[in-house]
């Protein structure tokens, strides 16, 4: 396995399509900073629902501003309640500048990095620093609504976890800003098709071939 002083993947992919493992799984094999850009949104979105600021940006400018991103990752933030809102507050300008300012802030000086999300290649790993891969993981819905039921441990009923999936992803696609999409130098991984030791397996191959 190659140690590579300079790692940085960026991991983009559709609600429940696999790119959460796939990105603890790769920075674990390579030891890599993991950040979840989605935990920082849902962590937003728990905050909005439940102190119900009337300004919404300064309220939660004040709340990142002395939160670590290893604090936020040690919180429970997978409920179907938070995930219906989430969608929505991720589609605020200036909501997303202020996470988008997080995770730069996280991310400086870190040469080793694996980040995950919907706008990481296309905006967050974009430059400064760029990417050396990009991944992005697709999954049928079938296949993603199960495993996110499962997820939530049966809470909720199937049908209505399916159509919650494919909402968000809607609205992922179709926003203005920094919407979900696949950058050209992206690798596709079909995470419905492969089990996770195939997805390390795939990915670990792509990152040995590194010059």
């Amino acid at each position: 396995m190659k140690r590579l002083n300079n790692l940085v993947i960026a991991c983009d992919g559709e609600s429940a399509s696999g790119k959460s493992t796939a990105a603890k799984l790769i920075s674990k094999k390579y030891k890599l900073l993991l950040i979840n850009s989605g935990l920082i949104y849902r962590y937003c979105s728990k905050l909005r629902l439940k102190h119900k600021p009337k300004k919404i940006i300064p309220f939660l400018k004040r709340r990142l501003k002395n939160i670590s991103y290893k604090t936020i990752s040690k919180q429970k933030l997978h409920s179907e309640y938070i995930s219906n809102d989430v969608a929505l507050l991720a589609k605020n300008k200036k909501v997303k500048n202020i996470v988008n300012a997080f995770q730069k802030k996280t991310i400086k000086g870190n040469k080793r990095i694996c980040v995950e999300g919907r706008d990481i290649a296309s905006k967050i790993l974009k430059k400064n620093p760029k990417y050396d891969l990009a991944f992005y993981f697709k999954c049928k819905l079938e296949v993603a609504s199960y495993r996110r039921w499962l997820d939530i441990k049966k809470k909720f009923l199937l049908k209505d976890v399916k159509k919650s999936l494919k909402k968000r992803t809607l609205i992922d696609k179709k926003r203005k800003n920094s919407p979900l999409v696949q950058v050209k130098d992206a690798i596709l991984i079909r995470t419905d098709k492969l089990s996770k030791k195939q997805v390390l397996k795939k990915m670990s191959g792509y990152i040995e071939n590194l010059n």
